[in-house]
């Protein structure tokens, strides 16, 4: 068989490979080179609400838009158990660790950078 027969079109790969299924582990610093994150792909959608959560139209419709707010959405959505479910959104999680709220979680335990790093992984 030759190679060209071989590879699969584009379309022939996307249609077997939705962005909804993807998943992956990830290290986002140093200090928790032993301790990766499961990341999940963020769909076009998705994108779109929390760019939508994240932009705010204020008097005179000026319009300012809140990249920590986009960043929470991405890293509370998409880091994952294996199971799938959000880390930083589970009940059980947020009360081992002392926490109330989820976006507690997040900033007590991630430095800026290493949010950062997860939301460019994702």
């Amino acid at each position: 068989m030759s190679e060209a027969s071989e590879t699969k079109s584009l379309l022939e790969f996307l249609a077997e490979n939705p962005v909804d299924d993807l998943k992956e582990q990830v290290i986002v610093s140093k200090r928790l080179k032993k301790y990766p994150f499961t990341v999940t792909a963020m769909t076009g959608e998705q994108f779109s609400t929390y760019q939508n959560k994240a932009t705010i139209i204020g008097k005179k419709q000026k319009i300012d838009y809140d990249n920590k707010c986009f960043n929470e959405q991405v890293v509370l959505n998409h880091v994952v158990e294996d199971d799938g479910r959000p880390f930083f959104k589970l009940q059980d999680n947020i009360k081992k660790v002392g926490c109330k709220t989820p976006e507690e979680f997040l900033y007590r335990f991630l430095t800026a950078g290493e949010i950062v790093e997860l939301v460019s992984k994702i």
